[in-house]
């Protein structure tokens, strides 16, 4: 860890972080539901995938994205990445934050989703559906028995769903083959369970595909909205922090690979024309 150092004090945007696309769904949540705000997005696509690599790597990795945005001015970050949730947050909250900045907050996004879900079963039984990372963390499970000791969590990596994704290969005849796979194996893994939490953020945009798989009764729990209204509880609660999160309903997008595909990628997850800005993180 880097010796302490200065960073701006003024008030500035919200951060988002991902490691490459699909915290651009939990922004579009955020942004509906607070719209006042001003953000940044930074995807760390020259080095995605998270996904399957090493907790430390992964801690690494996200610490130079959070600090990268504490340095441009962000007072809050929200890592709207399962892997980074999982593998980085507890990291970066209770170890780095009282060294670069004690006022400043991260947030993750596997805490609200568990607060949320423990109230929709009513089996006590609930399927992750995650990238292999995720699975491995243990973080879902561990989260939720925190709070309801009671559920039984199953889960099922889903290896091939992001690279679909971000091919743009979602809506193809090889994406149902996988998706029917792993939602018929996760099933069979359990036929008790009556919710399936979606927890990765590129997974809303096979949510439709999901559904069609499973009868009605099962309920399928999507991350964005979920945040977004747990981040609106966090300001309202916190104050201090709310009045350090400047309000001009700007936006503007951060990739550390080629601006050129990732806007044009992110419109895959985005209903509007973006123009990304390129970044260094050295």
């Amino acid at each position: 860890m880097k010796e302490k150092q200065k960073l701006p004090e003024a008030p500035g945007p919200i951060g988002i972080f991902d490691s490459g696309y699909g915290g651009l769904t939990i922004l579009e949540k955020i942004r509906t539901e607070l719209p006042e705000y001003d953000y940044i997005y930074l995807g760390d696509n020259a080095r995605t995938p998270y996904g399957t690599r090493s907790f430390d790597v992964v801690y690494k990795f996200t610490l130079e994205c959070v600090t990268k945005l504490f340095e441009m001015g962000c007072q809050l970050v929200v890592l709207a990445c399962n892997t980074a949730s999982a593998k980085a947050l507890r990291s970066i909250q209770q170890r780095d934050l009282p060294l670069l900045d004690a006022n400043r907050r991260v947030l993750g996004v596997i805490r609200p989703t568990v607060e949320a879900v423990g109230a929709m079963t009513r089996s006590k039984h609930i399927g992750l559906l995650a990238t292999s990372g995720t699975v491995q963390s243990n973080s879902y499970p561990l989260e939720i028995h925190k709070l309801h000791d009671d559920i039984v969590v199953t889960s099922e990596a889903c290896p091939m769903w992001v690279p679909l994704i971000e091919n743009n290969e979602h809506k193809s005849e090889g994406a149902d083959y996988f998706v029917r796979k792993n939602v018929e194996h996760l099933l069979a893994a359990d036929p008790k369970i009556d919710t399936i939490m979606l927890g990765c953020t590129h997974y809303p945009l096979l949510e439709d595909k999901i559904k069609s798989l499973l009868p009605k009764e099962i309920s399928v729990v999507s991350q964005g909205e979920i945040v977004a209204k747990s981040l609106a509880d966090y300001l309202q609660r916190h104050t201090e922090m709310e009045s350090r999160c400047t309000k001009n309903a700007s936006i503007r997008y951060f990739s550390t690979e080629s601006v050129e595909k990732f806007s044009s990628s992110a419109s895959v997850f985005l209903n509007e024309k973006i123009v990304a800005e390129h970044i260094d993180l050295e």
